[in-house]
């Protein structure tokens, strides 16, 4: 199974998203964003955390418009997998990927703390190696997180079960709780906790596991 990690200036976790893939089992490659094409045979695209392009003009706004983002949206239309994490779920909204748009948190503070999400569901490769209604521990790091999406797209995601985890304990404001959110055919997932930093025990706890080992575990097998 390939992944390919993009990375743009002010990317902070994609060495770390690496490592969870490769902990997993996957084949990583490192993407620089002034390439215009992915690695051949690449099945999962994950777009890090971080602060790309220092967040000027919106976060995630300049990242989607460069080169390797053609790429990007040309892999998701071609049914390929797509994680984003924190910045990376900005990136997806700014792409168009996937719906919303991530603002301030609510608070107007930066947020870094680990939270307790609920598994809405486990209906995609990134959440079946959960049980629906789990409870699991991951951090987040973010300033604007904030997801809000009107309440036209909030009723089209309940109704397809798109909606991937809730915040226990809503720590930016976000509608109707939401942490994650999945694409109309479910293989690209955006969500603002970061998976990656509960893959190890030395991070305190291994909540993100079961993500990277389900979704790289059934790619090797498609």
């Amino acid at each position: 199974m390939k992944a390919a990690v993009l990375q743009f200036p002010g990317s902070n976790c994609d060495r770390d998203l690496a490592v969870a893939l490769r902990k997993a089992g996957a084949d990583v490659t490192v993407v620089w964003h002034k390439d215009d094409g992915l690695p051949a045979g690449t099945d999962l695209v994950a777009v890090p955390g971080g602060f790309s392009f220092g967040d000027y003009l919106r976060c995630g706004a300049i990242a989607a418009n460069s080169p390797i983002c053609g790429a990007l949206v040309d892999h998701a239309g071609r049914g390929g997998y797509v994680l984003g994490v924190c910045n990376g779920f900005q990136v997806l909204t700014e792409t168009g990927l996937l719906p919303g748009a991530l603002m301030r948190n609510a608070q107007i503070k930066f947020v870094c703390k680990p939270v307790v999400l609920t598994v809405e569901t486990s209906d995609s490769a990134f959440t079946e190696g959960y049980g629906q209604g789990d409870k699991i521990t991951v951090p987040v790091a973010h300033h604007d997180g904030n997801y809000f999406a009107e309440d036209a797209v909030l009723e089209t995601l309940r109704a397809e079960d798109r909606i991937a985890f809730t915040y226990q304990d809503n720590p930016n404001g976000s509608v109707a709780d939401i942490a994650g959110i999945l694409s109309p055919n479910r293989r690209v997932l955006g969500m603002m906790p970061h998976p990656e930093r509960a893959a190890d025990p030395a991070h305190g706890g291994t909540d993100g596991v079961a993500l990277f080992a389900a979704l790289v575990g059934q790619l090797a097998r498609a």
